[in-house]
C-alpha cells in the first residue's frame, strides 16, 4: 500500500496520462480477459467502488468469495508483504499460480472465509497503485481477468510431474547449485572492482566494463528470482540486489512485477507495459543523454529519497497492514539501502581514484541493456496483439511470453539475461527458486504444452531479434507533444514545453521519482 502512495504522489506528474503511442487497450477477449462480473439481481452491473472516502474494508476476493486474511498476515509462509499487498483485490489467480498445491491453500483460506460474496467495494478500483500506470477508466472490478482453473489445465497437469519426488530432488539440488553461483558472482563482483581500483595495469578498462556489466546484470537476475522467493527472513534483506543494474527499486516492483504482471500478463492489469511512458514524453533525440542523467540522479540521491519516503509513509499509513510490524518490515528497507550504499560508494570510489570514466562506462551500458530487457520477453511494443479465446491461464503464458538468448547456452543466458531466459517456464512457473530449476522443467512444461497443442517456438536473440525493434520503438518514436500536435522534429526538440518536461525529468532523478 504505502509503496503505491509513494508512486502516486510523485510519479503522476512526471508522466501524466499514458502516452498515445503505447499500444491500445486490449481486445476483450484477448489472453483469457472477462470483461465483467456477474450482474446483481436486477441485471445492473455492479458500480464502481468510489476512489475516495471512507477506508475500504479488510477484505480479499478469492474465486468471488470474500475472506478477511489479517490474522494470516504473520502466518502466511510466503511472508507478509504478499498477503499485505493483496488486500482488497481478487487473489483466485495468485493462489493457483504461485503454489505448488493450490488445494492445500484453499483450506487454509476457508478460516478466513466472511461467509459472503464479494461487493464492487471491496476491491480498489485502482490496485492501491497510481492511476497513470493503467488505462484510462480501468476499473479494478470491472477489469480484473478471470481465469479459470479447472483440474484438467495445463498447469496442473505440469505441476503434478514436478511433485514427482525424483524432480523435486532434482529441483532442489539445482536450486542449492543457483545459490552457489550466486555467491560466487558476488564474490566475483566485489573482487573485479578492487583489482580496478588498485591494480589497473592487470585489469584495463576494455575488460573490465564488459565483465563488469555482465555481473551486474547476472546480480539483477538473481534478484529477480529473489523477489519471486518467500518474503521471509534474510531474503528479505537480499531480494534488494535486484536494484544492482541501476533500473529498478525492488521495493516499489515486488507488486508490480510479482502480483501484477505475472498473474495477468499483457491485459490491462499488466502495468509493465506502461513502464516506459515516462521516457516517451521526452523529445526522441533527448532520451538516452536525459534518461542517463535522471539514473545518474537516482545513484547519487534519488535512490535515497524515495526509499526514506517510503520509510515515511509507513510511519503514517502503519507498518501493520502491509509488514505485520517495523521488525518484520526492517529487512526490506535495510536492504534497499545497502543496495544504495553500494552504488553510491562505487560511483564515489572511481572519482576518487581518477577512474571515473570506467565507471559511467560500466554504468552506461549496464542501465541501457537492463533497461531494454524489461520490455525484451513480451510484445509490448506491438499496436495490436493476436486475440485468443483460451482460458487456460498457463497455455496463455506460453504464447504471450519470450525466451531470450544472449551467448546460447542456457545456464549462462540464465544470468546474463537477468533472468528471462527461461521466461516461458518461468511466466507457467513463477512460484519456481531459480533459473536452474526451470531450464530443468522446460522439458516437462514443453511436452505436457504439445498435448494441449500449444507450438513451444525458438528462442529470441536479444540483441539480434529484440533490440532492434526496442530502439526503433523506444528511441526514436516521436514524443507524445509532437504525436498529439503533429510537430516536425525542429518543434519536438525546442518547444517550451519539451524543453520544461526535459530538465524536470532530471530533477526528479535525483529527488526519486526515476525509482520505477
Amino acid at each position: 500500500m504505502l509503496d503505491a502512495i509513494a508512486n502516486e504522489k510523485v510519479d503522476i506528474d512526471a508522466t501524466g496520462q499514458i502516452s498515445t503511442l503505447e499500444r491500445p487497450a486490449p481486445p476483450v477477449n484477448q489472453s483469457g480477459y472477462q470483461p465483467a462480473p456477474p450482474p446483481t439481481e436486477n441485471g445492473e452491473e455492479p458500480p464502481p467502488p468510489p476512489v475516495d472516502g471512507a477506508p475500504l474494508p479488510n477484505v480479499w476476493i478469492y474465486e468471488g468469495q470474500a475472506y478477511d486474511l489479517t490474522d494470516f498476515l504473520k502466518k502466511h509462509p510466503g511472508g507478509e508483504f504478499f498477503i499485505g499487498r493483496t488486500k482488497n483485490r481478487d487473489i483466485t489467480a495468485i493462489v493457483n499460480i504461485f503454489h505448488r498445491n493450490p488445494e492445500k491453500v484453499k483450506k487454509v483460506l476457508q478460516k478466513y472465509a466472511l461467509g459472503r460474496q464479494a461487493r464492487p467495494e471491496d476491491i480498489h478500483p485502482k490496485y492501491n497503485a497510481p492511476a497513470f500506470l493503467f488505462r484510462d477508466g480501468f476499473n479494478g472490478w470491472r477489469d480484473t481477468p478471470r481465469y479459470n482453473f479447472p483440474k484438467d489445465q495445463l498447469l496442473n497437469q505440469i505441476r503434478a510431474r514436478l511433485n514427482e519426488p525424483v524432480m523435486k530432488q532434482q529441483v532442489e539440488r539445482m536450486d542449492f547449485l543457483f545459490d552457489v553461483v550466486t555467491v560466487l558472482l558476488v564474490i566475483a563482483y566485489f573482487l573485479l572492482q578492487v583489482l580496478r581500483l588498485n591494480f589497473t595495469a592487470y585489469m584495463p578498462i576494455y575488460v573490465f566494463v564488459p565483465l563488469m556489466v555482465m555481473l551486474k546484470i547476472s546480480l539483477s537476475g538473481v534478484g529477480h528470482y529473489l523477489i519471486h522467493r518467500p518474503q521471509v527472513r534474510f531474503n528479505k534483506f537480499f531480494a534488494n540486489i535486484f536494484d544492482i543494474n541501476y533500473v529498478p527499486l525492488t521495493l516499489v516492483v515486488t507488486d508490480g512485477h510479482s502480483l501484477m504482471h505475472h498473474p495477468f500478463t499483457q491485459t490491462d492489469v499488466d502495468i509493465k507495459q506502461n513502464v516506459f511512458t515516462a521516457m516517451l514524453e521526452l523529445p526522441r533525440y533527448y532520451r538516452i543523454p536525459i534518461h542517463t542523467m535522471q539514473k545518474i540522479g537516482h545513484v547519487i540521491s534519488g535512490m535515497f529519497g524515495r526509499i526514506v519516503e517510503l520509510m515515511v509513509l509507513a510511519c503514517k499509513v502503519g507498518v501493520s497492514d502491509m509488514y505485520g510490524s517495523w521488525l518484520r518490515g526492517l529487512p526490506h528497507f535495510l536492504g534497499a539501502l545497502t543496495v544504495h550504499a553500494v552504488l553510491l560508494a562505487e560511483m564515489v570510489l572511481f572519482t576518487i581514484h581518477g577512474d571515473f570514466l570506467a565507471w559511467f562506462a560500466q554504468f552506461f551500458i549496464t542501465l541501457w541493456i537492463s533497461t531494454f530487457m524489461i520490455v525484451a520477453s513480451h510484445d509490448f511494443e506491438e499496436e495490436e496483439t493476436a486475440q485468443d479465446d483460451s482460458q487456460d491461464w498457463a497455455v496463455l503464458q506460453i504464447k504471450n511470453s519470450y525466451d531470450l538468448t544472449m551467448v546460447g547456452n542456457k545456464y549462462l543466458d540464465c544470468f546474463l539475461s537477468a533472468g528471462l531466459s527461461p521466461h516461458r517456464v518461468h511466466h507457467v512457473l513463477p512460484f519456481q527458486r531459480s533459473g536452474f530449476a526451470n531450464i530443468i522443467s522446460e522439458d516437462i512444461v514443453r511436452e505436457e504444452a504439445a498435448k494441449f497443442n500449444v507450438a513451444w517456438l525458438p528462442p529470441k536473440n536479444f540483441f539480434i531479434d529484440r533490440l532492434p525493434i526496442l530502439i526503433n520503438h523506444y528511441l526514436f518514436s516521436p514524443s507524445r507533444l509532437a504525436h498529439e500536435n503533429k510537430f516536425g522534429l525542429f518543434r519536438e526538440h525546442l518547444h517550451p514545453q519539451a524543453l520544461r518536461a526535459t530538465v524536470t525529468y532530471i530533477i526528479q532523478g535525483f529527488i526519486g521519482v526515476g525509482s520505477i
